[in-house]
């Protein structure tokens, strides 16, 4: 990395959620690592890939008066190992992916996802 770059990664992205239980499933089932809190806490921490050195987490934080029908902030993409795995899994929780995995022309393999409180998740990998 270039040292005049004083950004080196994302540490963590933070989501609102108005049900933890439930998103602590979804992503839970997605493959994401609980680090701490947990269905009943009102923030939860969970491991997105990354290494040792450079962790990649995604935060849950409680936040009953969300309104979830509302518009979203945008959309979190993770580049995973296969994508045609994640969508299976996906499938296999009963989650209802927009579409099945496609070759993009940007030069990456992804599909998408929302979770409980309605924020699309991307799940992509370069070809």
């Amino acid at each position: 990395m270039d040292s005049s770059e004083p950004i080196e990664a994302i540490s963590a992205v933070t989501l609102l959620t108005v049900d933890m239980a439930a998103s602590v499933s979804f992503y839970a089932m997605l493959g994401f690592r609980v680090v701490a809190g947990g269905p009943d806490a009102e923030f939860t921490t969970l491991r997105a890939g990354g290494s040792v050195v450079v962790p990649n987490f995604v935060n849950l934080q409680l936040d009953r008066a969300h309104d979830p029908t509302g518009p979203i902030w945008g959309r979190v993409i993770f580049w995973v190992a296969d994508v045609d795995a994640v969508h299976a899994r996906a499938l296999a929780a009963g989650f209802e992916p927009a579409a099945m995995p496609a070759d993009a022309p940007w030069g990456e393999r992804y599909f998408h996802v929302r979770d409980p409180d309605g924020h699309e998740l991307s799940f992509a990998r370069p070809l």
